[in-house]
């Protein structure tokens, strides 16, 4: 082969690596960073058992919003097998909670069967999603909370109206988050079934803030499908007291 077509063909080869490299840094590594970073404050909080946790309430607490009869199917059925499956799904996949956070878990989705995907999110998102609300709930976010939202949104206002498009707007099952990104600021997406931000499958990445689920068994029995009519509800039974708390510790 002459020389200057071995000096061609090394060029191209260089090229190509080059241009995988490059694309690599702009795409791969900022989801790698993004997650990596969301987990860090996930860090700050108490981790997210396995197994599933008492109500923090009664199931009518939280009754005009949500009523106590979709409340109790929804944790003691619902929520409940999710907690069973992902059981069965640790001891069959080789997890062993004590060594490894559930946190950490949903980060490294991606080498798990889709039984640990939709079981370990579901359960984890429903463990938060009982904490997020509760009864006699004050109407705003703590200062701190407040001042990030007005930041990065102009208003609690034009907030809350693009958190429940974002919830209205999920089609089919699914989450409705506010998220903090690596940057902390403050962000709005969905996520599709039990998917949630800190999975690394996720397009929306971030530590999750809140999160409305907006699967029909979380309304149907009351709202049937005016899963409108549920959100502007539920926005009377979010626990600003520990959302803030929980935005203060992982914006540390």
């Amino acid at each position: 082969m002459k020389k200057e077509q071995l000096s061609r063909r090394s060029f191209i080869e260089q090229a190509g690596k080059a241009g995988v490299a490059l694309s690599l840094s702009t795409t791969v590594l900022p989801s790698v960073f993004s997650c990596n970073a969301a987990h860090a404050m996930v860090k700050n909080l108490p981790p997210i058992p396995y197994t599933q946790q008492p109500l923090p309430y009664s199931y009518s607490a939280l009754e005009p919003s949500i009523d106590a009869t979709t409340m109790e199917i929804h944790y003691s059925k619902h929520a409940a097998t999710y907690a069973k499956n992902l059981a069965e799904a640790t001891a069959a996949e080789g997890v062993n909670p004590a060594n490894t956070s559930l946190e950490n878990l949903l980060g490294n989705i991606s080498k798990y069967t889709p039984k640990m995907r939709n079981n370990a999110g579901g359960h984890y998102n429903h463990e938060l999603f009982w904490k997020v609300m509760g009864p006699k709930q004050s109407a705003k976010p703590g200062q701190r909370l407040m001042s990030a939202i007005t930041r990065d949104f102009g208003s609690f206002e034009a907030f809350t109206t693009q958190f429940s498009d974002a919830g209205k707007n999920r089609f089919g099952s699914g989450w409705a988050w506010l998220v903090m990104t690596p940057d902390k600021k403050l962000k709005i997406g969905s996520t599709p079934n039990q998917d949630n931000p800190l999975m690394n499958v996720s397009d929306l990445k971030g530590f999750p803030v809140l999160g409305l689920d907006v699967w029909e068994h979380a309304y149907y029995l009351k709202y049937q499908n005016k899963r409108p009519d549920y959100i502007t509800n539920w926005w009377n039974v979010v626990n600003w007291s520990f959302v803030s708390e929980r935005f203060d510790t992982a914006a540390k």
